[in-house]
């Protein structure tokens, strides 16, 4: 009789965002960092002279969230990283076109 009034148990699989329950403070942290790395090199980039901020950032969030990807557990978690590894790819990219790591900086 008592399981007459439970709720319905919906299958984890059932949603893009499904999560296990369990708090994941450290890829949410390598998330929420990608994001905005992500963030801020795909802006800079738009900007020629901010060619050392866009590139560095976009290869830290690169990198950040290569880890993140390796350490990740859930569904939501790898597509936040995605989104901002690919936002921190193209800063990279455009960075590295406008003048690079070092450019202007050494030599």
């Amino acid at each position: 009789m008592a399981q007459a009034f439970q709720r319905p148990r919906r299958h984890p699989s059932s949603s893009l965002f499904a999560t296990d329950g369990k708090p994941h403070p450290l890829q949410d942290t390598l998330m929420a960092v990608t994001l905005v790395l992500g963030a801020i090199a795909f802006v800079t980039a738009q900007f020629h002279s901010l060619h050392l901020i866009s590139s560095w950032t976009g290869l830290i969030g690169v990198v950040a969230g290569a880890y993140g990807q390796f350490v990740s557990v859930t569904t939501r978690e790898r597509t936040g990283l995605v989104i901002g590894m690919g936002a921190s790819a193209l800063g990279l990219g455009l960075g590295l076109a406008h003048g690079g790591l070092f450019g202007g900086v050494l030599g």
